[in-house]
């Protein structure tokens, strides 16, 4: 695989996850994914579950709903104190996905949030998550929505959630060394470009 930060981005059912899934699966690496969702109702239970289902058996799954890079960089530190060798050697984190966390990181605010509120919360949880990603040797993946195509929102938390979770696709982008595209299940690269 190569790059170490991998992100993918598309609208709802562009095939982000399973194209996530599948360039996992290809690595060869011991895989920690982290499942940012939470089960609020049951239809909410049910997607998890489905998701949960179509991971391969031996893929670890860490759940952090909030303070996502914390989680990780605690996870991969335990586990460089129990094969001695450094945080995230051989394996591959995929973090699905950054849409549910940033939901949970803005709804977790004072109701209603300011939109600069909003923002540096998600930035704060962004922060954390590439300080994880830079202290590891893991190849990394992360997904994500793309939430700038469609309508404004007609209400200002829908408003500020668009602006706050942009804005951080915009810094992982920025960070990776691949940028995928979904649309319709097929993967489209943006970064680094494909040769002409």
């Amino acid at each position: 695989m190569s790059g170490r930060l991998t992100l993918i981005l598309g609208g709802a059912r562009s095939g982000k996850s399973a194209y996530a899934q599948q360039l996992a699966e290809q690595s060869g690496l011991r895989v920690v994914y982290v499942a940012t969702a939470q089960a609020g109702d049951e239809e909410m239970a049910r997607r998890i579950a489905a998701h949960r289902a179509a991971r391969p058996a031996v893929w670890q799954t860490l759940e952090a709903p909030l303070h996502v890079g914390n989680s990780i960089n605690a996870f991969l530190r335990a586990e460089e104190r129990n094969n001695s060798s450094p945080a995230g050697t051989g394996t591959l984190v995929l973090v699905d996905c950054l849409t549910l966390l940033a939901s949970n990181v803005i709804l977790a605010l004072p109701d209603p949030p300011a939109p600069e509120d909003a923002e540096a919360a998600l930035d704060a949880e962004i922060d954390s998550l590439l300080n994880a990603y830079r202290n590891s040797q893991a190849e990394w993946i992360i997904v994500s929505n793309e939430v700038g195509l469609g309508l404004v929102p007609p209400y200002p938390l829908g408003r500020a959630y668009r602006d706050a979770l942009g804005r951080a696709n915009q810094r992982l982008a920025a960070v990776a060394d691949r940028v995928f595209f979904m649309i319709a299940g097929i993967p489209m690269p943006i970064k680094p470009p494909t040769p002409s």
